[in-house]
């Protein structure tokens, strides 16, 4: 047995142990899992069933159609092998309800599988939780292209509501995994948010499946505490595993930080990136290790910070280390400008009819307040064969990347890139090795030490934020 499914025995065994705790199977409650039949409401109420005894509900094979479902504290929802919950493609099937989408608090529909404000809950299982999203992806892309003829890219992602397939919202002490394997997404696969002490452990998400869906991130730990990540196998079509701590002024507002947090052994197949940090950066991110991973083409970026002028934010203490990419672009890709059509909204003159979250959205932040500060910042151990470009980084020379330090990088680029703006950089043991026989392009930065073989100059920038946003990173 693996480790988790001797924790789920284990955990049954207790149930059946403890004289008033029960096993619950959610077919008893008229769930059919014929795949056509509704069974939200039978899901629901075995659930509720199980929490009055602190029980676990398990289901016959077979594919349970469903809505939104909330797991209550105590509860162990067990979707094991031979069962796929799939997700109903009625948006009026997943309630709304209050949460943080993208960086900002509003209300949103409800995720496929929820547990809100509860504690000591589980979703485990070596079955299918699966989204069935692609409704949903087309239903953003139609308004987005729509957006775009009007300068509202940035609001596309808040209006075309999408479900989640998988939120952890204030809540405490929960487990996630144990061989599920999660598809096709409608939006983010797992959302982590304030909340503290999540176990993700041993899960595949496939989410370009019948498609690629677009911002259907894997992992994204949101103002948490105390996270593992661990054993997860992913293939999205934006951000694989990714830290988040709100967005410009909402997120300057809530001021929580994501903090003590591991992500390890993992492997990225499609995505963004390996490993994300922002774009949503306004609460700050503190003792972070990220720490064997393995990227691999069609990934865009082997490790990635994105910030944006009016987000703000910081950085302390964070370790990336041991970390193998194979035929990724961009090893090292760091931009405080990010995807700007996305991340500065304005809404029209003459426009008075629109969302109340469109003006928080468009709520102004002070320059001093705007400008993400990311110091501390650890990197050893990587190694890039296949890639295009080795670096490309680029901050501002008010508020430059300080303290990072680099060891033992082994990296084979097309070209070498740049890096700009930044101060008290370190490098050792770096073995960078370019088919165009550049170095690394230097600006006007401050105390980079081991560089000798790289180029000081002053050049034209050309920042991160000019390309095209299919180049920045992949949506």
């Amino acid at each position: 047995m693996t480790r988790w499914r001797i924790s789920l025995f284990i955990a049954i065994l207790a149930c059946a142990a403890t004289a008033s705790a029960a096993i619950v199977n959610a077919t008893a409650f008229g769930a059919k899992g014929d795949g056509v039949t509704l069974d939200t409401a039978a899901i629901q109420k075995a659930i509720d069933t199980a929490a009055a005894t602190h029980g676990a509900v398990i289901f016959a094979p077979g594919t349970y159609l469903t809505g939104s479902i909330f797991v209550k504290s105590h509860v162990t929802l067990l979707v094991d092998k031979g069962v796929t919950l799939l997700g109903s493609q009625r948006l009026a099937d997943y309630p709304m309800m209050p949460t943080r989408i993208a960086g900002i608090e509003m209300s949103w529909p409800a995720a496929l599988v929820n547990i809100s404000d509860q504690t000591d809950a589980s979703i485990i299982g070596e079955g299918t939780i699966d989204g069935d999203g692609k409704v949903f992806w087309e239903s953003y892309w139609t308004l987005r292209k729509k957006y775009e003829s009007q300068g509202l890219r940035w609001a596309a992602d808040y209006d075309a509501q999408r479900p989640r397939l998988i939120q952890i919202f204030k809540s405490s002490n929960v487990h996630l995994g144990g061989g599920l394997q999660l598809r096709r997404s409608g939006f983010w696969t797992v959302h982590i948010c304030y909340s503290r002490g999540v176990t993700v452990h041993g899960i595949t998400i496939r989410n370009n499946v019948d498609g690629h869906g677009p911002s259907t991130d894997g992992v994204d730990i949101d103002s948490s505490r105390h996270i593992l990540v661990e054993d997860a196998d992913i293939s999205v079509n934006d951000d694989a595993l990714c830290l988040k701590a709100g967005r410009d002024s909402d997120g300057l507002r809530v001021n929580r930080p994501t903090e003590d947090v591991i992500i390890r052994d993992s492997i990225v197949r499609a995505g963004a990136a390996v490993i994300t940090i922002g774009s949503e950066t306004s609460g700050g991110f503190r003792n972070i290790q990220a720490y064997n991973l393995k990227g691999l083409s069609p990934v865009g970026v082997g490790i990635l910070f994105k910030s944006a002028h009016t987000r703000g934010g910081w950085s302390d203490n964070i370790r990336i280390h041991d970390i193998t990419i194979t035929d990724v672009p961009v090893v090292f890709r760091i931009t405080m400008n990010w995807n700007p059509s996305y991340s500065y909204a304005t809404i029209p003159d003459g426009m008075t009819d629109y969302p109340a979250y469109w003006k928080i959205l468009a709520t102004p932040v002070p320059e001093a307040e705007g400008r993400a500060n990311f110091h501390d910042v650890k990197i050893w151990n990587v190694k890039a064969t296949g890639a295009k470009t080795a670096f490309e980084v680029s901050a501002y020379p008010q508020v430059r990347l300080s303290h990072f330090h680099f060891k033992h990088l082994q990296i084979e680029a097309t070209t070498a890139g740049h890096i700009y703006d930044v101060q008290d950089w370190t490098f050792s043991a770096v073995a960078l090795k370019t088919t165009d026989g550049s170095v690394v392009t230097l600006s006007d930065d401050v105390n980079i030490k081991g560089i000798a073989s790289f180029q000081v100059s002053n050049p034209n920038k050309t920042e991160t934020s000019a390309k095209s946003f299919a180049e920045q990173d992949k949506n």
